[in-house]
C-alpha cells in the first residue's frame, strides 16, 4: 500500500514538474497587461551573453509541498517527521533548480542610436541580428528577430 502511494505520489510530482517546463513557440503576455498600449524600437544586435533567470518562489514553494507529501508517506515515528522535513528540503532545493531558466542578455543598438540591454529566455541571436523590443513602459514585453 504505502508503495502504491509513493508511486502515485511520485508520479504526480513528476507530471507537475513537466508541465511546468512546457514551453510554447508563440508569445505569451500577462492576463494583466495584455490589452495596454505597447511601443517597440527596433535595433542591432552587438553583444549576446548567457545569463540564468532565478526562480521567483514559485518552482520553491511546489517542490516544498511535493517534497513534504512524498516524505510523510515514508518511515514511522520520529522517522517519518525526518523523512517529511527533508522531503520537504529537498522538494524545495530541487524546485528552485527546476524554476531557473537560462536566458540571454542582448546588447542592443537601437536606430536611433541609443544602446540598450534586454534580457530574452527561450530564443537564440546573434551578432548582427535585427531585433523588435516590443515594450510596455519601461518594461520588455517580447523581443522578436525580424529581417
Amino acid at each position: 500500500m504505502i508503495m502504491k502511494n509513493v508511486l502515485l505520489a511520485s508520479s504526480v510530482a513528476v507530471a507537475l514538474i513537466l508541465s511546468a517546463c512546457a514551453t510554447r513557440n508563440v508569445p505569451e503576455y500577462n492576463g494583466n497587461t495584455y490589452q495596454d498600449i505597447k511601443t517597440y524600437e527596433i535595433g542591432s544586435v552587438i553583444s549576446v551573453r548567457p545569463v540564468v533567470i532565478s526562480d521567483n518562489g514559485t518552482g520553491t514553494f511546489l517542490g516544498a509541498i511535493v517534497g513534504t507529501v512524498l516524505g510523510s508517506m515514508v518511515g514511522g515515528g520520529n522517522g517519518k517527521a525526518l523523512a517529511t522535513l527533508a522531503g520537504g528540503l529537498g522538494g524545495a532545493y530541487a524546485g528552485d533548480q527546476a524554476g531557473k531558466a537560462n536566458a540571454s542578455e542582448l546588447s542592443v543598438r537601437l536606430d536611433n542610436g541609443k544602446n540598450v540591454v534586454v534580457v530574452v529566455k527561450g530564443k537564440n541571436f546573434l551578432v548582427g541580428d535585427r531585433v523588435q523590443i516590443i515594450k510596455n513602459g519601461n518594461r520588455v514585453d517580447q523581443v522578436y528577430r525580424i529581417n
